[in-house]
């Protein structure tokens, strides 16, 4: 061995790097679960869900005095599209029975919006730096989603049912009438509809509570 190759005590050995790296690695993976708030217990329960995540009324609040569905219709169409589980994306399909393989779409976070469209989004809105796992621009995204809906095809923003056949589908589907031939997309459909229904009798024996939650808010000057 000559004197280069003479091993300096001061410098960590490979197995200390793998261990730091693997420590930061760890680290990082524990921040970002920390800033994923976990899915609600009690799913079926809008003022319960507010409770646990008081902010999200806020921003389902700021989307509807935006773009014009109602904060009810939001959250259904959340629980119905990832269950307030804010990375998750379509399962994969399985190469020969058992090898995961491609997912079936793009769709991702909260109200599991795909590339194409969250791009459009982003430059028709502003919103370039927004993010699918973040509740905030989930629900900008389907406020201002609806908002061409209603645009596109006058589907009424207090009609969740059809609103999220629109929302399945695309606006150009919606029109021609593709989900007609889908019996799982209709029950889909008239399930965010009952849980926007629900949603909305619950919220309005609550929604005075989340209305003044901040220190600058004073009642009755809430808005």
């Amino acid at each position: 061995m000559t004197s280069t190759d003479t091993a300096n005590p001061t410098r960590p050995c490979g197995s200390t790097l793998r261990l730091l790296s693997t420590l930061a690695l760890l680290m990082v993976l524990s921040g970002c679960a920390m800033l994923a708030p976990a899915p609600p217990e009690n799913q079926s329960n809008i003022c319960e869900i507010f409770r646990e995540q008081p902010d999200w009324y806020d921003y389902a609040l700021d989307s509807q005095e935006k773009w014009g569905t109602p904060i009810a219709t939001q959250m259904a169409i959340i629980e119905r599209e990832s269950s307030f589980r804010s990375h998750v994306k379509p399962p994969r399909s399985k190469l020969l029975g058992f090898i995961p393989w491609t997912r079936p779409s793009s769709a991702y976070g909260y109200a599991q919006a795909q590339d194409p469209v969250w791009g459009e989004y982003e430059g028709e809105a502003g919103r370039l730096f927004a993010r699918r796992t973040h509740m905030k621009h989930a629900t900008d995204f389907i406020g201002w989603y609806n908002a061409r809906t209603r645009r596109m095809t006058g589907v009424s923003l207090h009609n969740p049912e059809h609103l999220y056949l629109a929302y399945h589908e695309g606006q150009g589907g919606y029109r021609s009438g593709s989900w007609r031939g889908k019996p799982s997309v209709q029950r889909a459909a008239r399930q965010v509809a009952t849980t926007a229904s629900r949603y909305r009798h619950q919220l309005a024996a609550c929604e005075a509570e989340f209305r003044c939650d901040s220190l600058l808010e004073i009642w009755p000057f809430c808005r």
